[in-house]
């Protein structure tokens, strides 16, 4: 099946559906499912974007802004996983937990409104890495429609590019809560440490970055065409006095550069 073949089945998945709760992030992904939702449902779609202290202000603006430029029904919810139970302590199905209380708050909101289903954004590559919250999808009835319809995160990006969604070449993006070892406490302190420190790397120009928590050490990941900048004497002693005015003691770059999921790298030893 080609990519325009997959598109048209999405669109014809999504008409069968009625009417649908996305759950918004404002990420690539979640805005192509929301945009091709809306173009086929119309007003029969609603947007649900959840704010907590582990999703960056700026991805709530940049959602918030999307759907009042496109016209879109949006409803924020709170969603704060630092009071779900177990969650701080970030065992291995952090994701879990976060994912069965995020949609457990986005059914409640559908049911209210009336609307048949919850939709959510993951894609077909989704399935290649270690994802526990796929399993809340699945428990509460959650439908993927960009993997029903087997597009990946590149067939997305063009799909995007095509349709004139400002997410096209947006770097990807993860919750802040994957910026910590598992076994790590996370706290409201360090989100906003991490968030900071990667809020910092964006302004100076860097595309798609990770700043990972350990503890006293910051660990940057950035893709390897922008590693060279970390041979620039000035610019690693301001990045470091920068960390350290964050919070962090040591301040290290990662040589293997920025992959999805590199904290699941260790997943092994921590079962």
């Amino acid at each position: 099946m080609d990519l325009h073949e997959k598109y048209e089945l999405l669109k014809e998945n999504l008409r069968d559906l009625e009417s649908v709760a996305v759950a918004f992030s404002g990420g690539v992904d979640s805005t192509f499912l929301l945009k091709t939702a809306y173009d086929v449902l119309g007003t029969n779609v609603l947007a649900v974007t959840a704010r907590s202290s582990t999703y960056p202000e700026r991805e709530y603006r940049e959602a918030k802004e999307f759907t009042e430029k496109q016209g879109i029904p949006h409803e924020i919810i709170v969603s704060e996983e630092l009071e779900v139970d177990g969650f701080s302590d970030n065992p291995v199905n952090r994701c879990y937990l976060c994912k069965n209380e995020l949609f457990e708050k986005i059914q409640e909101i559908a049911n209210k409104h009336g609307i048949h289903h919850v939709a959510e954004g993951s894609n077909q590559d989704d399935l290649g890495d270690y994802r526990p919250g796929l399993k809340a999808i699945a428990e509460h009835g959650v439908i993927s429609p960009l993997r029903m319809a087997g597009l990946t995160k590149e067939e997305i990006r063009i799909l995007s590019k095509e349709l004139g969604l400002p997410t096209w070449n947006k770097q990807s993006f993860a919750c802040l809560s994957s910026r910590f070892p598992y076994g790590q406490k996370i706290t409201k302190e360090k989100l906003e440490m991490v968030d900071k420190a990667e809020q910092l790397l964006l302004d100076e120009g860097f595309r798609q970055v990770r700043v990972r928590h350990h503890g006293d050490i910051a660990r940057i990941e950035v893709s390897q065409a922008e590693m060279q900048r970390f041979f620039d004497l000035d610019f690693i002693q301001h990045i470091n006095d920068s960390f350290r005015k964050i919070g962090f003691a040591y301040t290290a770059l990662d040589l293997k550069g920025y992959r999805m999921g590199s904290m699941n790298e260790t997943l092994n030893e921590t079962l």
